[in-house]
């Protein structure tokens, strides 16, 4: 059963891991040289990853049909927006877990295994997930949506030991989710997982850090986002049914087309401030797109200016 296989990997996942980078002399695995505070977390995010894996079994694929692993090709579905949302995953995981690791006195090294680490160990499973199920399938887009968001994470760490290019998300209604509501949202929170037609994924670049010498606000950011608008169905407004054949929705006069933002935005981890609770406020909220004008481009509607680019 693909569950038990996951659980046994992930047991020992840091350490394996650290095990294997060891090897090769990336790092020292001793860890009696870890503080109390360190072990807890290595403790509790193994713990974390195993527990919330299994619950995530039993509430989403135990009641579904099982088959052999296979592969299935979903790239042209939500125009590609959940594949931005699975490299946004990947990427902020992974940064916040190196970020609390920096915080509990971890080396860059270890930071880099323990919490860097830490989108590809949380999301590979839900591909297996995925893969050992008749009615989905493993997706290699979104594998390589995996890797590539943990590896703008990474690179840039090694690199420039700094985000310079963060990915951040914002969320606003779309009034579409209504219209299917079992598959968009039936409320909030379901829409802000399940609705792509109000997500927004951002790319934002400190501009200080790419003009060290000018008189920019270190924390002044410039943003260009991506979204998609009209989605009712993954890859079709005409949605069948699997079984009869028949139409179950019809909103084929619903256009479907991408959009772009050009906006500014903040990089909260650039503000100092000697107060450890925003410190940590900012740490864990930095992923989320500072809502500011913004200048957005579809092919529907053409260049056009917004108040709150968000």
């Amino acid at each position: 059963m693909p569950l038990a296989l996951i659980l046994i990997l992930k047991s020992n996942i840091f350490l394996f891991l650290s095990a294997v980078l060891s090897i090769n002399g990336y790092a020292d695995v001793d860890s009696s040289k870890f503080t109390k505070g360190q072990k807890a977390y290595v403790i509790t995010a193994s713990s974390g990853l195993v527990l919330g894996h299994a619950g995530l079994y039993q509430l989403w694929y135990k009641d579904y049909p099982q088959s052999s692993f296979h592969f299935i090709n979903d790239n042209q579905q939500w125009l590609q927006m959940d594949k931005y949302g699975h490299g946004f995953s990947a990427y902020t995981l992974s940064e916040t877990g190196y970020a609390t690791c920096k915080s509990l006195g971890f080396s860059e090294k270890r930071s880099l295994i323990y919490g860097g680490l830490l989108g590809l160990v949380f999301q590979t499973p839900i591909e297996v997930f995925d893969g050992f199920s008749k009615e989905w399938g493993a997706s290699a887009g979104d594998l390589i949506a995996n890797t590539a968001g943990w590896g703008l994470f990474f690179v840039q760490q090694k690199r420039w030991n700094q985000q310079i290019v963060r990915l951040k998300w914002s969320y606003a209604h779309s009034g579409f989710a209504h219209l299917r509501p079992n598959v968009l949202g039936n409320n909030w929170n379901e829409r802000l997982l399940k609705d792509y037609n109000g997500q927004t994924y951002w790319l934002s670049t400190n501009l200080h850090s790419l003009f060290p010498k000018t008189k920019i606000p270190r924390y002044l950011n410039i943003a260009l986002g991506f979204g998609a608008e009209g989605m009712i169905g993954g890859t079709s407004n005409l949605i069948m049914d699997k079984n009869t054949g028949l139409i179950q929705y019809d909103y084929r006069n619903i256009p479907r087309y991408r959009t772009y933002d050009v906006s500014l935005d903040l990089d909260l981890s650039k503000i100092k401030t000697q107060s450890k609770f925003l410190k940590g406020a900012f740490r864990y909220f930095n992923w989320i797109k500072i809502p500011f004008p913004s200048l957005q481009y579809s092919q529907p509607k053409g260049l056009r200016f917004t108040g709150i680019g968000y």
